[in-house]
């Protein structure tokens, strides 16, 4: 089991942005980690920086990330196929939902530099020849056009089977 105790001189802050950002939740909270302690006139940037170096020295592994060509797409006939309201996957479309041949479906990814933490997922293909892109659903046409094409770096948070990564 993973976790680790808390130091009594650790403030809540830095308990909360641990758990937080290891995904530890209250249960495994029991291996120790470097007790740090502040006093009232730390300044911040010091504070993250340690924070920093503790969740580092934890080891958690690393997400994937892959960096692929994001473009949008609609329910309009012209984007779809004869279903243009029900995703491959046989989901109704929402938003959160995209499509990719890089991963199976059910597959959750984030796009930080356009979306920050808004989660996504893989519930919709592609045509067969786009093989390094993500196509996010979205609810008009006009507003697909609008979001175009960028290149951008995926981050996979889960994935039903990460062998096909």
């Amino acid at each position: 089991m993973r976790g680790f105790f808390i130091a009594k001189t650790m403030p809540i802050s830095l308990i909360l942005a641990i758990t937080l950002i290891s995904g530890v939740n209250n249960a495994q909270i029991r291996v120790i980690a470097p007790a740090i302690s502040y006093s009232p006139t730390d300044n911040t940037s010091t504070i993250r920086g340690d924070i920093k170096d503790l969740i580092t020295s934890l080891n958690l592994p690393q997400l994937p990330e892959k960096e692929v060509w994001v473009t949008a797409y609609s329910s309009s006939p012209d984007q779809t196929d004869d279903t243009p309201f029900i995703t491959a996957s046989g989901s109704r479309v929402h938003d959160g939902v995209i499509a990719t041949n890089l991963l199976p479906f059910g597959t959750e990814i984030k796009i930080p530099d356009i979306f920050g933490d808004k989660i996504f997922t893989v519930e919709d293909r592609m045509n067969r020849r786009k093989t390094d892109n993500v196509d996010i659903w979205m609810p008009s046409r006009a507003q697909a056009l609008r979001f175009g094409i960028t290149r951008a770096k995926i981050v996979i948070l889960e994935s039903p089977d990460l062998a096909a990564l």
